[in-house]
């Protein structure tokens, strides 16, 4: 009798989990479209997706650079002439920093991700992205959009008496960094619906909830 009303338990969870996650990718946020503020689109930002994670790939221009200059003094060269993109993806520490590839998961990662986990950010660096391809989707943004999404990504960035805190030898490559961030990290509130928040700052439109990348793809091609 415990067995199966344990088993009972746990359908009925899945099951809301699966109608919250339909609903949360067909019901828009916000619910009405915001009014337009009619000024030039011209800032051309990129959603980059994997099966498991989003990040933002905003151009570098002026405004960037001068913005989000502590990253150049972390070490991430900015300067590089082939640089079109800078891309940020907030997301938990454990995983992030454990798990550079899919051959380095471990239990203990994956147990945090699912349960509580610290955040930091991962910033990293593209050149010309071409589109469309299957992983990547464009929005384009007025000025104020694209300076209230950036306002969005800066405020991520926990920061201490000296301004963002970068993680000491905590990289992928030579052209890529993690800081430190802001909020706590688990898998229904994770990632994705980071990326999720930070579209709408820019004025875009998402699910109620976007848990997974294809949540987030699917509503914001309905909604955008």
């Amino acid at each position: 009798m415990l067995v199966k009303t344990i088993l009972r338990l746990f359908a009925a969870a899945v099951a809301a989990l699966i109608l919250a996650g339909v609903l949360g990718t067909l019901v828009p946020r916000p619910f009405r479209p915001p009014m337009a503020a009619g000024g030039p689109r011209t800032h051309r930002i990129l959603v980059l997706r994997s099966p498991i994670h989003t990040d933002i790939a905003v151009p570098l221009d002026a405004v960037v650079r001068e913005r989000f200059r502590f990253l150049a003094d972390a070490g991430i060269p900015l300067d590089l002439p082939a640089v079109r993109y800078v891309v940020f993806g907030w997301g938990g520490r454990a995983f992030y920093l454990e798990t550079p590839t899919w051959s380095d998961l471990k239990p203990g990662p994956v147990l945090k991700a699912l349960t509580l986990d610290a955040s930091v950010m991962h910033v990293d660096l593209a050149g010309a992205v071409s589109e469309p391809q299957p992983a990547v989707s464009g929005f384009d943004l007025d000025e104020a959009g694209f300076a209230a999404l950036l306002d969005f990504i800066d405020a991520s960035f926990r920061r201490g008496p000296d301004g963002p805190i970068p993680i000491p030898g905590a990289a992928y490559t030579r052209l890529d960094g993690f800081f430190e961030a802001n909020g706590r990290f688990n898998a229904l509130f994770g990632c994705n619906t980071w990326t999720a928040a930070a579209l709408r700052a820019g004025g875009l439109r998402t699910g109620w909830w976007n848990p997974l990348p294809w949540s987030l793809d699917l509503s914001m091609r309905l909604y955008d």
